[in-house]
């Protein structure tokens, strides 16, 4: 808003003033009356007119002298003479002096002296009144804004602003930016096992069109790409083109599946690692296969990049695909037997809220552990947990009590004592993160797909994506472990494991291999017994009614089932995931989704069969898991907002997708 009395108003003023003068004096000559009644208002609202005109002249007078005092203080006559633009503005943002360089280059040679200067300039005032530094876009040109504030009344002070001319140094900054070279690593995920039965002309032909795949993914841009074995290549190109790459959501990876392999029409999926923002090739490649593994640990067929705040996700609409080689779990139970001899006691614990996976894999590690002559401890808070009717069992039968609870642990845990982690690999869900903290020595075995928050201090990290639980990986190691005689684990124990692959899979629906199966049927060889392991799925009566009363409130929304409810009750964490089961075997339903509150937390659970990714949809609300099977936790949100969120999220996945 202007903040001055131009000329031209006081110039229309006065020939109004006299307009109204020469017309009451021509009516005089009619009508003496009608004179007095028009001339006498019209003097009135002259004289207020002109009073008021006064009062704003006097205010502005003071205005400009109060400013002029100030631009003293600050040195007008020097600013004056500065070969760069300089401008003054108030409190307000309102310009109230600049110099003639200003005037021409960000101005434009327009007047704007009263008016605001956020009306012609897009800056963060609120920054530059804080002294802070910023770039403002004027006319083609780019300045770097440096403000010098007034010291005195806050309401009074004015803001001196120093515009740099930058726009050669961004040009040199983006150019830089631009052709600054990243590295990106491409892996053929399983190709061994892939290649392992094909034919040598399938072999050849898909060797052909991988790398026509891999020409096309470089057609366009200056760099190369290099296989430097079977299945990996490098390839390094420059960020602009690596900035496009990223912005069409890596469609190297939807044409790779297009690829099939052998009789079977395997497809083809790639796992790619960026390493991007790097000083150096040499960072740049590390990031690289940082990215790489993180990619591996979700399961394949996806690419990753690393921001400032993290990791970026693409792709990862392919389901794992079972490793069937077993030569890595068969180093890892060695490896892991050497620090078991090694260590006093052993501590397992599992995740927060432990289910019959982490209880069972846990049990079974514990278990193997005692038949190696070592002290072995299950880490577990009863009050919160949902796998107690395993631990009373297993109580009930083998009258052992390595049970402990958490707090218990850390004050037993010594220097030479060993952690071992099963069912998860986030430091937020542990069952306690105070004896993870006190651990020196610590071992994850997990099977969900790798998150940001990954345990990065373990001595081993067994993370197999493409296992279908804990209890799994656990059962395949405890069979390479090296037992003193022909001692073998109790069928208690055994189903105990067998109860933790029965849960993850939806008892052999999902996510089940050829090795889920050998586990299986080595766990029935041990005595498992299939009727004690349904047994310790059974619900109350009462839990039944609620689990039915949750599943009866779903709705659908994009093929998706969405129940919610709150109910509270003991049983809510076991009850919601078995709801969140029973929808799925709605017509029409790809995934399904029970959110419940628990204290100030909103808890959602979800399912699909696979043609869903819930993992990527929880993700976005700060959870994770699997393909399948995912979940979240949301503070300080009520229900029916959690129940917009996912919508949203929702609809999100299904247009990226």
């Amino acid at each position: 808003m202007r903040k001055k009395f131009p000329l031209a108003l006081i110039i229309i003023s006065i020939l109004m003033f006299f307009c109204e003068l020469v017309a009451s004096s021509m009516l005089c000559k009619y009508s003496v009356r009608e004179f007095m009644a028009i001339s006498v208002p019209a003097a009135i609202l002259c004289i207020v007119f002109i009073s008021l005109l006064a009062a704003d002249f006097k205010h502005m007078y003071r205005h400009v002298s109060k400013m002029t005092s100030k631009l003293e203080q600050s040195g007008a006559e020097f600013i004056s003479s500065l070969p760069a633009p300089v401008a003054v503005v108030d409190n307000e943002g309102i310009v109230v002096w600049y110099n003639e360089f200003f005037r021409e280059t960000v101005a434009a040679e327009q007047d704007i002296f009263g008016y605001s200067i956020l009306d012609y300039i897009n800056l963060d005032f609120d920054a530059l009144k804080k002294g802070t530094e910023c770039i403002c876009h004027v006319n083609g040109s780019s300045y770097k804004v440096r403000p010098m504030t007034s010291s005195g009344d806050e309401a009074e002070n004015i803001t001196v602003l120093y515009f740099s001319d930058v726009t050669d140094f961004m040009k040199l900054e983006k150019t830089f930016n631009d052709t600054r070279q990243s590295v990106v690593i491409l892996v053929i995920d399983n190709y061994d096992d892939i290649m392992q039965n094909a034919k040598e002309t399938e072999k050849a032909k898909t060797s052909v069109e991988t790398e026509q795949l891999l020409e096309n993914f470089m057609n366009g841009t200056n760099g190369i790409v290099k296989k430097v074995s079977g299945n990996t290549f490098i390839a390094v190109l420059e960020n602009k083109y690596l900035n496009r790459i990223i912005e069409d959501k890596f469609k190297i990876l939807d044409s790779a599946r297009e690829i099939k392999v052998g009789e079977r029409n395997t497809s083809l999926t790639f796992s790619i690692g960026v390493g991007q923002g790097a000083g150096s090739l040499d960072e740049s490649e590390k990031i690289a296969r940082q990215c790489l593994d993180m990619a591996l640990g979700r399961g394949g067929d996806q690419a990753v990049v690393k921001t400032e705040n993290g990791f970026r996700f693409f792709g990862g609409v392919s389901k794992g695909v079972e490793k069937k080689s077993r030569a890595k779990t068969r180093i890892i139970a060695n490896t892991l037997q050497e620090f078991i001899e090694k260590s006093d006691n052993i501590f397992i614990m599992g995740h927060n809220f432990g289910d019959l996976d982490s209880i069972g894999s846990a049990t079974g590690m514990a278990a193997a552990i005692k038949l190696l002559d070592k002290s072995a401890y299950v880490v577990v808070d009863r009050k919160k947990n949902l796998a107690i009717q395993l631990i009373e069992y297993v109580e009930n039968t083998t009258k052992t009590d390595f049970y402990i609870s958490p707090q218990t642990a850390v004050d037993a845990l010594g220097e030479n004592d060993l952690l071992i982690i099963v069912d998860t690999h986030n430091k937020n869900f542990i069952e306690s993160r105070e004896l993870y903290k006190k651990a020196k020595n610590v071992v994850v075995i997990d099977h969900h797909r790798k998150n940001v928050n990954f345990i990065d201090n373990a001595v081993i990290f067994h993370h197999e994506p493409y296992a279908s639980s804990a209890s799994e990986m656990v059962t395949e190691i405890v069979q390479y472990f090296k037992f003193n005689g022909s001692v073998s684990l109790d069928s208690c124990y055994a189903e105990a494991l067998l109860a933790g692959i029965t849960l993850d899979t939806k008892n052999f629906v999902m996510k089940t291999g050829v090795r889920t199966f050998e586990a299986a049927a080595y766990l029935k060889k041990l005595g498992a017994d299939t009727v004690t392991v349904k047994s310790l799925f059974a619900n109350s009566i009462d839990s039944y009614k609620r689990r039915t009363q949750i599943v009866s409130s779903a709705n659908i929304h994009n093929r998706c089932a969405i129940a919610s409810t709150e109910l509270k009750s003991d049983d809510i964490r076991l009850i919601s995931p078995q709801a969140a089961d029973e929808l799925l075997g709605i017509s029409g339903v790809d995934a399904s989704f029970v959110i419940y509150k628990t204290g100030d937390t909103v808890n959602i659970s979800a399912r699909s069969l696979g043609a869903m990714n819930v993992q990527i949809i929880m993700e976005t609300l700060g959870g994770g898991g699997h393909q399948t099977m995912a979940a979240v936790q949301i503070k300080d949100i009520s229900v029916q907002e959690a129940v917009e969120k996912l919508k949203k999220a929702i609809d999100d996945f299904t247009q990226n997708n």
